[in-house]
Formats: C-alpha cells, structure tokens, sequence
C-alpha cells in the first residue's frame, strides 16, 4: 500500500506504519491497543501516554491523529533505531513527544518528569527470554507508581505456545494492579499456538464492565478477554 512501510530487524518484522493513515493499525496485537487507548478516556481527548519500547512509534502516531495534543513519551534502548525511524518515518505534524534513550526500567525516573501518564504501554517482551528486571513485580511497582488514579496499565505479552509468560506476567500485574484483564484471540488461549496477548490493568477498584463490551464489540475477531474468575482459572 502506497505510504506503508514495515519495520524490519533482522528479518523479522517488527512493526508496520502507515504514513498516509497513522490511525490504520496492521497488527491485531497493535490494534487491540489502539482500540483500548480509544475507549479508555472520551473520544479525542488529549492524553499523557508513556511508551516502553518505541518501535516504529506506531502508537504514537496513533495517538497524535486520534487523540490531538496528546503529550507522548518514548523510551528506547537503542538510539539507531530510533534515529532511523525519525529519520525515514516522520511523525504527523503536531506529534507532541520527548524521546529517552535508555532501558525501560531504569529510565522510569527520568519519564517520570513528564508524568503523572494517563496510559503507560510496554512493548517489550519477545518471547520467554524477557529481561528479569522488567518481567518482575517490581517493575510492575515503580510502573504504576506513574499512572494517574485512574491509568491503565498495557502490556503486550509476544509468547511461545505454552503461555509460560504470559502467566507469570499476568500474576506480576495482578499482584500490583488487581483490576487487569487478559485480552486476545480467542485461539490463543488453546495454549497450542505462539503469538501475542495483551495485559491491562488499572489503578481504579475495579476494571469498567463498559470497556470489555466496547473492546469486544470492536475486536479484531475472534477475541476473549477475560477478568475475575476466568482470568484466575487460566493463571493457574
């Protein structure tokens, strides 16, 4: 399609952006985010977002044509990437961001400068290999400490078929953000095939009944989201 480009290191694709139409969002996992960051606050109301794992900035130019004069921080640990990617892929004029160069956990003091954050989304974890200081409760602590009283929390959780990760996460998160949820295909949770999951959790009491109605009304579909006792049986 002519303006899209994917991102790709070392063969493997990594994201997809579409210049012409930031708000199209070609990865489901990528869009299931983009669907909770569109119902979590009223329609184009500006936000303060915090991205752990920039990417191609994929969310945040989503962010800035969805939600106008949103103000946007990205952490990334490699400055190349992210220089390529300013470089070759501009942002939608008006994008209000402020880039840190650093991992994503040890940055957090310095991210939170520019907090408290309305949403905090990490995307990080490939695989079962995720890096010990983030995939921990402590992680999940110093996190939420930067959400405002009313945040979320995402976390996209890339896993192989046994969904070793994407449990541990769920209860690191849960531990901290009680009110989270398990969102994503519906084949996924079969345990037989590798991809990708989405975790969110939210400050307040409890999670709003009105957003996985929204969320699963608008999909992509097939999807589940589970919550409460659902969400335990499957952590077990």
């Amino acid at each position: 399609m002519p303006g899209a480009f994917v991102l790709e290191i070392a063969g493997a694709a990594q994201s997809h952006v579409d210049l012409a139409h930031p708000e199209q969002i070609f990865y489901e996992y990528l869009r299931r985010i983009g669907n909770l960051l569109d119902v979590f606050r009223p329609a184009a109301e500006p936000v303060r977002a915090l991205h752990l794992g920039a990417g191609a900035l994929t969310l945040v130019r989503y962010l800035a044509v969805r939600r106008p004069g949103s103000e946007q921080t990205a952490v990334e640990l490699e400055r190349e990437l992210l220089d390529f990617v300013l470089n070759s892929l501009p942002l939608p004029p008006g994008t209000r961001l402020r880039n840190i160069i650093g991992d994503a956990r040890w940055s957090l003091p310095e991210a939170a400068r520019t907090g408290p954050f309305d949403a905090i989304v990490l995307d990080i974890f490939s695989g079962p290999q995720a890096p010990e200081h983030i995939a921990s409760v402590d992680f999940y602590t110093e996190a939420a400490r930067l959400l405002t009283p009313d945040g979320v929390l995402i976390v996209n959780v890339g896993d192989e078929a046994a969904l070793t990760l994407v449990r541990s996460q769920c209860a690191a998160l849960r531990s901290v953000l009680p009110a989270t949820v398990l969102w994503a295909e519906s084949g996924m949770f079969s345990g037989r095939y590798p991809g990708n999951m989405i975790l969110a959790g939210v400050k307040a009491h409890a999670w709003p009944p009105d957003w996985t109605e929204q969320l699963l009304a608008l999909g992509p579909h097939p999807s589940r989201l589970l919550s409460g006792l659902e969400l335990d049986e499957f952590s077990r």
